[in-house]
């Protein structure tokens, strides 16, 4: 069996090492780096399910009057919370009795543990990036729910607990080239259908402040634009991402090798109303107590993180599609 003392080193560098595991994967990803940048990542206490306040009316108590006129003093019900449940994840950094003798040595030992906490890390990272896309199926519904199922193609999609055919403030916006369009997208009419999906996102001062997209969409978006018009963003150039600028709003492309954005997808994101909400004592740390295995010379420890991806307001959010 593992030794206590190979115990004591990898709980010690992972707990020394889960701040910056959580700076790389929101770094990773332009979603989360501006989520993280607005304070958006927020931590949650506990509780069976993770609720998200949010907003679906105007206060029905607004009257005009006059002197001595009754006024409305009813209970106004405008703030109502969607409910999301807890999605866990772990990856596991193993060793075997094997292994620790061909490293012993304190130097070799940890030069070994190194490479396998980044190659954890790196996991992690990647699959946390991959989830910020997906729909919240993966693992048979274990995952966590991110644009496909907050900001999603169909609008039976209900996200957070609240029936979206019945509320209506609960529905996303969309819009499909091929079906609400004249053709699908090209560089003639890409503009078009950006502009038809703006406008249907802007109320007073709220609009979209982040676009994401797959190459072929990034691509018909960049080579639509004349020289002259291909403004970058110095913001998101800093942080490592690849952008260019359309209505004051960052346009980011999620493609390349690696890259997780739906083929043939756009996502126009106002980020003020999109949170990921992990558990405060769940962020990416070590997890108590080991795990060895009945049967094996082995060692495990295992990375754990706990939350989701959330909203609270969808209707501010929107996907342009083929």
């Amino acid at each position: 069996m593992a030794s206590p003392n190979l115990s004591e080193i990898v709980t010690t560098t992972l707990e020394n090492r889960s701040k910056k595991l959580a700076d790389n994967v929101t770094k990773n990803n332009a979603l989360l780096a501006r989520l993280e940048k607005k304070g958006n990542v927020k931590t949650a206490d506990g509780g069976s399910v993770i609720l998200q306040e949010l907003e679906y009316g105007e206060n029905g108590t607004f009257t005009w009057y006059s002197g001595y006129d009754t006024l409305n003093i009813a209970p106004s019900d405008v703030i109502s919370a969607a409910s999301f449940d807890w999605k866990q994840a772990a990856v596991a950094v193993t060793m075997s009795g094997l292994e620790e003798l061909q490293n012993s040595g304190q130097e070799k030992l940890i030069d070994l543990l190194e490479a396998r906490i980044k190659n954890a890390e790196k996991t992690m990272k990647n699959k946390m990036a991959q989830a910020v896309y997906g729909d919240g199926s993966v693992a048979a519904g274990k995952s966590i729910g991110g644009l496909q199922l907050l900001v999603s193609d169909a609008a039976t999609a209900n996200p957070g607990n609240i029936n979206a055919t019945t509320w209506a403030f609960w529905q996303n916006q969309r819009y499909d080239a091929t079906t609400d369009g004249t053709a699908a997208a090209t560089t003639a009419n890409m503009l078009h259908y950006m502009n038809l999906m703006w406008l249907k996102l802007v109320r007073g001062t709220d609009k979209p402040d982040l676009i994401v997209a797959d190459n072929a969409y990034y691509s018909l978006y960049w080579e639509a634009l004349l020289p002259n018009q291909r403004f970058t963003s110095p913001e998101m150039a800093q942080a490592g991402f690849e952008s260019l600028r359309y209505m004051g709003a960052d346009v980011v492309f999620d493609g390349g090798i690696g890259g997780y954005c739906p083929a043939n997808h756009m996502y126009f994101l106002n980020t003020d109303y999109i949170y990921l909400r992990p558990h405060k004592d769940r962020q990416y740390v070590p997890l108590n107590p080991d795990r060895y295995t009945n049967n094996q010379d082995a060692f495990v420890k295992l990375i754990g993180w706990a939350g989701n991806m959330t909203t609270s307001g969808r209707m501010f959010q929107g996907v342009l599609k083929d």
